[in-house]
């Protein structure tokens, strides 16, 4: 049986890139031997969090970096910042960053973990650890080495990136072609790595549904539902509140459901008190039993200024609910003609889809949603990822 390891950020805390990787690898438990290894501390650990409890042959390692010496990390750090600078086209010295931005000793001590696994297949999860994997590739022969991309082209390399920025997207580029396999997340990115490297052609798996869908919701709540992190900017919860308050002025009847946690929870609380929507505008604490929102709900609204999927999308159509959606590319790609669509960042305009959604044919948009629903099962999805493994 093929040997399998998941190198994971994190997969005890809460957040879709874990609870898609535990899902994915949950499934593929059922056909290989699976390790999920984490940066998480053993103390976290908690089997019951998405269900992982139900592979009970699921392994899990816990890893450390060990420190550097000061000298080798200020060299390092030189280097770096002059690559950051420059931005230099060449192959070699992506090569060289890829080196000084990831220290020797690291380099060795994750090796050496990884090789003790004897794992026919290693996937790093997320972009950041899919590059730091390809740097390994020389310390693993034999292994097939898979990069998994969480986040859309754009969020990761535009000018106002939270994550990569545009300084460095040559030199991600250039490791993540090194890969035997790069899995993008739409067709959408995969079509822009292309275009911005005809030698890198990344493989499209969409992320699966990944619970167990609730009751179907009976469409008679008049309760609008937003899910998400509570980070700056990205699931643009701000957005949605200034423009439920154009909503709320000549609508009496809607609320607003917000389900999330995370450092912009007490900007949000303002901005609902100064709107003086404190009675229609509810946010809620991240739960493990999402399903209980989805199935009050109405209508489910998508605010976000970039997303690499939009997961909480199909979670909102499993349970009937049509949508209204930021015009992200992979929001089209996912749902097509189905969902109402507002440009990216316009109040007004979802000002204006939140009012006009409140007039939709509830019964027939509840069937239209859960049948897209169905094409993101989970088997159907691990079929794509058993391929992918060889």
């Amino acid at each position: 049986m093929k040997r399998i390891c998941f190198l994971v950020d994190s997969v005890f805390t809460y957040g879709g890139v874990q609870r898609v990787t535990a899902v994915i690898a949950k499934q593929l438990a059922r056909h290989y031997n699976v390790t999920i290894t984490t940066f998480d501390p053993p103390s976290l650990q908690d089997v019951s969090l998405y269900g992982l409890d139900e592979a009970p042959d699921l392994a899990f390692r816990f890893f450390n970096y060990p420190a550097t010496g000061r000298v080798r990390r200020l060299l390092c750090k030189a280097y770096s910042a002059l690559y950051r600078k420059l931005q230099p086209r060449w192959q070699w010295a992506s090569r060289l960053y890829a080196l000084s931005s990831f220290p020797s000793p690291l380099r060795r001590a994750l090796a050496d973990e990884l090789r003790q696994g004897h794992y026919d297949c290693i996937v790093g999860v997320h972009a950041p650890l899919a590059v730091r994997l390809a740097t390994l590739m020389p310390r693993l022969p034999g292994v097939r080495c898979l990069g998994w991309v969480h986040n859309s082209f754009e969020a990761l390399f535009s000018p106002t990136s939270p994550y990569i920025g545009p300084d460095l997207q040559h030199h991600y580029v250039c490791q993540l072609r090194r890969l035997h396999s790069c899995i993008v997340l739409c067709e959408h990115d995969a079509a822009v790595y292309r275009a911005y490297d005809p030698r890198f052609r990344p493989e499209v798996i969409y992320n699966p549904l990944t619970l167990a869908p609730g009751a179907p919701s009976a469409a008679t709540s008049r309760r609008f539902l937003a899910v998400g992190r509570f980070t700056p900017l990205h699931k643009g919860f701000d957005l949605l509140i200034d423009a439920f308050s154009l909503f709320a002025a000549n609508e009496a009847d809607w609320c607003l459901d917000i389900v999330g946690e995370g450092p912009e929870e007490q900007r949000y609380r303002e901005k609902i008190a100064a709107c003086g929507l404190q009675g229609r505008i509810a946010i809620h604490p991240f739960t493990n039993h999402i399903q209980h929102y989805y199935s009050n709900a109405q209508v489910f609204v998508l605010s976000s200024r970039w997303e690499g999927f939009g997961l909480v999308l199909v979670e909102a159509m499993a349970h009937g609910l049509p949508v209204v959606s930021s015009d992200l590319p992979t929001s089209l790609e996912i749902m097509g003609p189905f969902a109402l669509y507002f440009r990216n960042g316009s109040v007004e305009e979802l000002a204006q889809r939140l009012a006009d959604s409140t007039k939709l044919d509830f019964q027939f948009k509840r069937q239209e949603a859960l049948a897209i629903a169905r094409r993101f099962a989970v088997d159907r999805i691990a079929r794509q990822w058993q391929r992918v493994i060889g």
